[in-house]
C-alpha cells in the first residue's frame, strides 16, 4: 500500500448497498466508476446500528461501550429521568482528525455527526446535525461561521422536520440542504490546506425515512403508482452528480472513499416495549393514562416495577436493581436470573398474529470490549430490524402501525456501504470483499496516511464516565432532538 496519502471522505448517511451496488448502480455512474477503480463492500455497522453511535465508532475505531455512547440518550446517574445527550462533549476518545492534528496533518470536516459542539483541529470543522441552529458556535475555527456565511449564504444544518405528511415540503428542504451542503464542501476544497476531508450528508437518511414507502413493493404502505415512486432513486442520481463534481477537484494523490453508518430497510411496524413489559408484569403504573404519553411522563410505580424501556429504532431494557436505582426490588444475586428471563420472553414475541420475527436481545458485555458510563441492560433488536421500539404508553396494544413521533417508513438496516478508490495496487480494480467492519475505516485511514495507528483501536489495519454536560448546551440540543423527534 502506498503510504502518505490524502483521503476523502464522502459520508452518507443511511445509504444502502443493495441500492448503490445492485439495483440502481448503473444510474449512478460517478459511484459506479469509484466502485470500478476500487474496492468496496457491505460495511457491518455497529449494534445499534443508528447515527449516533456509529459514525464516532467509525472514526475512533471504539465500540459504543468503549466510547460509553449507546444511542442518542444516554442515563447520566443511576435515576429514573436523567438522561444525557450524546454531543461532543461526551467523547473522550480520539477520533482520527484529533491524531492526524496531532501528526501536523490539516484536517476539514463538515457535518460529521457527534461533532456538535466543535472542539479545536487543526483545520477546519462544521459541526453537524446536533447543531441547535446556525445561531450557535458551530464551526472552529469560530470565525469560519462568518466564512460560510459570505460563500454560500445562509447554511443548512438539517431539514427542519423529516417526519412529516408534507412529501413536497420534506423533498424541498432536503435538496436545498443537500445544494448547500456540496456547495460548502467545493468552497473547502478550494479555499483550505487538508490532508484529510471528511463530509457527512444526512439527507440520504431523511429521505429514506420519509419515502421508503413509495417505491419498495414489499412495504406494508406500499402506495403503487404514487407520484413520489422514483423520488429516492431521484435524490440518489442527484447525489452521484454532485460527487461527480468533488471528484473532477481531487487530485491523484488522493484517495476517496464513500461510506455509510448502516444502511436502511422497510419497518413492518413497531413493538410498544412499555406496554409489553407491563402485559408481562415487570412495569406498575399507578395510572394507565387515557392517552397516547411519553414514558418519561406517565407515573411509574417504581417500589414495584422491575424493568422499563426506551423505544427508537432498538430498544434499550432497563432493570431496577436494589442499590443501583433510587427504588430497586431487582436483588442483585437475581439480576442474571431476572435479565435471562427477561431475554428469552422478548426473543419469543411475534407479530400481532404470534408468529416468529426472530428478536435478538444481546447484554452489553457480549457485544463490547468494556462497557464505559450506563449501558441499558439488554439491548433489543426486534425482527432484524424490520420492527422498531416505541417506548410510549398509551397504545392499548403491543404492536402497532403508527410511529408516535411521526410518519417514518424505514428503519435502519445492519450493513452500510464501503467504497475506496484511489489506491495503488493491483487489488484495487473492482473487488468486492467481504468482512468488512466500521471500525476498521479509521485504521485504513491513518494507515493510507502513514500515521502510526494507535494500539487500542480495534480495525483490522490494527495488529468511561459519563461526561458533565454545559446546562444551556443540554437543553438547546434537547429541543433540537425533541424536534427531530428522537426524544420519545
Amino acid at each position: 500500500m502506498t503510504m502518505d496519502k490524502k483521503v476523502f471522505i464522502i459520508g452518507l448517511d443511511c445509504a444502502a448497498p443493495e441500492l448503490i451496488f445492485e439495483r440502481w448502480v448503473d444510474d449512478l455512474p460517478n459511484l459506479k466508476r469509484l466502485i470500478s477503480s476500487g474496492v468496496h463492500g457491505r460495511l457491518k455497522s455497529t449494534i445499534p446500528p443508528i447515527t449516533i453511535p456509529a459514525w464516532t465508532s467509525m472514526m475512533t475505531s471504539k465500540d459504543p461501550g468503549e466510547l460509553g455512547v449507546y444511542g442518542f440518550r444516554n442515563r447520566a446517574r443511576y435515576t429514573y429521568s436523567d438522561m444525557s445527550f450524546a454531543t461532543a462533549s461526551l467523547v473522550k476518545e480520539d477520533a482520527v482528525w484529533d491524531i492526524l492534528s496531532r501528526s501536523d496533518k490539516k484536517v476539514v470536516m463538515v457535518g460529521v455527526p457527534q461533532t456538535y459542539p466543535p472542539k479545536p483541529v487543526n483545520g477546519s470543522m462544521v459541526s453537524c446535525f446536533l447543531t441547535p441552529s446556525t445561531e450557535s458556535d458551530y464551526t472552529y475555527p469560530p470565525e469560519l461561521k462568518g466564512e460560510i456565511e459570505d460563500a454560500v449564504g445562509e447554511y443548512i444544518i438539517d431539514v427542519k422536520d423529516f417526519r412529516t405528511d408534507d412529501k413536497d415540503y420534506l423533498l424541498r428542504q432536503i435538496y436545498e440542504m443537500t445544494g448547500k451542503r456540496f456547495e460548502l464542501v467545493r468552497y473547502l476544497i478550494e479555499n483550505k490546506e487538508w490532508d484529510f476531508f471528511m463530509f457527512v450528508e444526512m439527507g440520504v437518511d431523511r429521505i429514506h425515512h420519509g419515502m421508503w414507502k413509495y417505491f419498495d413493493k414489499e412495504h406494508i404502505k406500499y402506495e403503487s403508482g404514487s407520484k413520489y415512486e422514483n423520488a429516492i432513486k431521484d435524490y440518489y442520481k442527484y447525489i452521484d452528480t454532485e460527487i461527480g463534481a468533488l471528484l473532477d477537484m481531487l487530485g491523484e494523490e488522493t484517495v476517496v472513499l464513500v461510506v455509510s453508518d448502516h444502511g436502511a430497510k422497510k419497518m413492518d411496524g413497531g413493538i410498544c416495549v412499555n406496554e409489553w413489559l407491563i402485559d408481562e408484569g415487570y412495569l406498575k403504573l399507578k395510572e394507565y393514562p387515557g392517552k397516547l404519553t411519553p414514558f418519561n411522563k406517565v407515573d411509574v410505580d417504581w417500589e414495584n416495577t422491575v424493568a422499563w424501556g426506551e423505544g427508537g429504532y432498538y430498544a434499550r431494557i432497563f432493570m431496577n436493581v436494589k442499590g443501583r436505582e433510587p427504588q430497586g426490588v431487582v436483588d442483585p444475586d437475581e439480576y442474571e436470573q431476572v435479565r435471562d428471563e427477561l431475554r428469552r420472553k422478548l426473543e419469543a414475541l411475534g407479530d400481532e398474529k404470534g408468529n416468529p420475527i426472530g428478536t435478538r436481545a444481546y447484554t452489553p458485555q457480549e457485544l463490547y470490549r468494556e462497557c464505559n458510563g450506563i449501558p441499558p441492560d439488554l439491548i433489543v433488536i426486534f425482527g432484524d430490524l424490520y420492527w422498531r421500539s416505541v417506548g410510549s404508553i398509551g397504545h392499548g396494544a403491543i404492536h402497532t402501525f403508527e410511529n408516535d413521533t411521526g410518519p417514518d417508513d424505514a428503519n435502519h438496516a445492519q450493513e452500510g456501504i464501503y467504497i475506496m478508490s484511489g489506491l495503488d495496487g493491483k487489488d484495487v480494480q473492482g473487488e468486492r470483499v467481504k468482512d468488512l467492519h466500521i471500525m476498521d475505516i479509521a485504521t485504513k485511514v491513518l494507515d493510507v496516511m502513514g500515521v502510526a495507528i494507535p494500539d487500542d483501536m480495534q480495525g483490522k489495519a490494527a495488529g468511561g464516565e459519563t461526561a458533565d454536560y454545559d446546562a444551556d448546551e443540554e437543553e438547546e440540543v434537547r429541543k433540537r432532538l425533541e424536534a427531530l423527534g428522537y426524544v420519545e
